[in-house]
This record gives C-alpha cells, structure tokens and sequence, in this order.
C-alpha cells in the first residue's frame, strides 16, 4: 500500500514499498518489502487525498529504489531547503523526551545518542522518529555531544538536551532564520524550572546560550562537565524560549549534586587543582553568598534559596572529592614508585 508524508516547505512525499514480483532487479539497493519514496510532490497540506491518487499512477518503485528511514529523505535525493538536524544525548531521559522531540518535529532529522538507558527512553526516541545509536562508554558530556554532532550531516545543527523542550514561538524563529541565516551560530533564551518553579534570578536567568549552528562552525569543549560551545564567530540571538526542566523533584537534584561534584572533582584533578576541607567550607560558602546574594536569588523565594544551597554543596563536595582523588593519587605513587 502507498502512503503520502508530510515533508516541510509545502512539500510531500509519497512513498510505498519494494514489489520486485520477478525478482530484485540487478543494481537495484534496498530490499524487497523496504519502504520507498516514489515521488516528491510540491503541494498544499490540504492535496493529501490528491497526492494519493496521485501515487496510485506512480511507476513501479524499481524504478525510484531508494529507502525511507522515518519521514527522512536519503542523502541520494538532492534538496533545495536547508536541512536541520537535532543531536540529543541521553541516559533515563523519558521524563521528558517525548515532549522534547515533539518540540522538534519539523526537523530533517534528529540523532538520540544514549548510554545505557534503563527506562523507556529508547523506546520513546523510536517512536518519535529519531535514529537512535548507542554509545558503549562515558567519555563526558562534550565528547559526548560532539559524537552526537558528528552522526548529523544535515546544513544546520540543533543541540539539545533531553529536558528541553523547544516552544512554538523559538520554533517558528528557528524556521525562520534557516530559510535565510544571517550568521552562523545563534544563541537561545533559555529559562530553567526548578522542582516546578520557572526561575528568574539565582544566575539562571537570563541564560542566552548558543544552541544553533551552522554544520562545521562550532564544537563543544571536550569538559567531563558543565560543557561549552566553542565558535569564532558572534553569536546572533534568537527570539522565543527553550524551555528547561532541570530538576523535576528533590531525588533528581540529590543524584545531580553527586553527578556534578564528582564529575567536576575529576576534571580539576586531571588539571593538577587541589582541593582540602578548608577549600571546600570556603568555596561553598561563597557560592551560597553568589547566588542568593549577589545574583538576587532571594528574588526567586524558597526556591532561590534551595537552589543556593545545592550550589554550595556542590561546590563543598567537588572540593572534598577532589582531596580524596589527591590522595588515592599519592598512595599509588608509594605503592607503586
């Protein structure tokens, strides 16, 4: 049976599947029973009827044998839009990846590189057309990111993180500046929710951080932690919100403090840094004295002042990890001199 696809730009595909009643023609790519496009039909949403009927009077697919993966067009078929990509990392993201992906669902294509998912993450990426690949170690969240941008070959990339969601008006932004790009790397007004409160001050916001990019002009920095996006070029700014759910309840806020404090403690070791109990007392308490203070986190009520604390303790742990690691690191020198 022919169907007929959405595709952006007031196109539609109208594809079906391999017959080959005689056989598989020599040559010929794919396999009997893959899906295949039959045609591309400049058209109004409202023509999809038409462009069923349409399909019905197509030729045989051997003679257009190329496959479908999702509502993706294969890179053998030449496009005259430019292409968006999304590149997604994950680990037991389902919370809140449907809603990510569903944000954007006009995009050529998305990549979800996960890394040991225990949950219904998988399943949920699948479902919503992404191509899913699996990564077998950690190499932190930059390198992992850029593997996530290296399995993209579309004109454009979108960086996300599983618990952002684009909102319709970034979305229409985004449509916008691609069809006629004035730079090559724009930044995103990012406002983060904490335990279900959206936050205002406590150095969360404002949070313009570059997200979209042009393919080849910008990489994120190879940090365990708290990654950046590295690019010569200015950062022009895009209008609408990305929306980021950071921590959801008070067990996702606990698991990151360890996350962050040990992945930050590991970074500052393989840099030479030093940490101790004094460092960690008085680097904590300037990060609660940053951020509810200075950066008028005691503007954003109960939740400033939560979020001031988890920055302290974050901050106290890293630098007590980080002692530990120096001394692990000195016992093995006198074990093994």
């Amino acid at each position: 049976m022919r169907r007929c696809a959405a595709w952006p730009s007031g196109y539609r595909i109208v594809y079906g599947r391999h017959g080959w009643p005689q056989g598989k023609p020599a040559g010929s790519p794919g396999r009997a029973g893959s899906r295949v496009v039959l045609c591309i039909l400049p058209m109004r949403p409202a023509c999809a009827a038409a462009g069923a009927r349409y399909a019905a009077r197509c030729p045989a697919p051997a003679r257009f044998p190329y496959r479908l993966t999702g509502h993706l067009i294969p890179h053998r078929i030449r496009m005259t839009h430019t292409t968006l990509g999304v590149a997604i990392i994950t680990k037991n993201a389902a919370a809140r990846l449907a809603q990510c992906l569903a944000s954007v669902a006009f995009a050529d294509e998305i990549v979800v590189l996960d890394s040991g998912s225990t949950d219904a993450t998988l399943e949920i990426a699948r479902a919503h057309g992404a191509r899913v690949m699996a990564s077998a170690d950690w190499p932190g969240f930059g390198p992992q990111k850029n593997r996530a941008l290296d399995a993209l070959a579309t004109d454009w990339v979108l960086s996300l993180d599983a618990d952002e969601v684009v909102s319709p008006e970034l979305a229409a932004s985004i449509r916008a500046t691609l069809a006629a790009p004035q730079a090559d790397v724009y930044a995103v007004d990012r406002l983060s929710s904490f335990c279900g409160t959206w936050i205002k001050h406590s150095g969360w916001y404002p949070d313009w951080i570059p997200r979209l990019f042009k393919r080849g002009s910008a990489r994120f920095s190879d940090d365990l932690v708290h990654e950046r996006l590295v690019f010569d070029a200015r950062a022009q700014r895009l209008a609408g919100k990305l929306l980021h759910y950071s921590y959801e309840d008070f067990e996702g806020v606990l698991r990151k403090l360890d996350s962050y404090s040990g992945a930050g403690a590991r970074q500052r070791a393989a840099g030479g840094k030093s940490g101790g109990f004094g460092k960690a007392v008085a680097r904590g308490a300037w990060a609660f004295v940053r951020t509810y203070v200075l950066r008028a986190g005691f503007l954003d009520g109960w939740a400033g002042f939560q979020i001031a604390v988890f920055n302290a303790e974050t901050v106290y742990y890293r630098f007590l990890k980080l002692a530990l690691l120096g001394q692990q690191g000195q016992q093995r020198e006198r074990r093994d001199p």
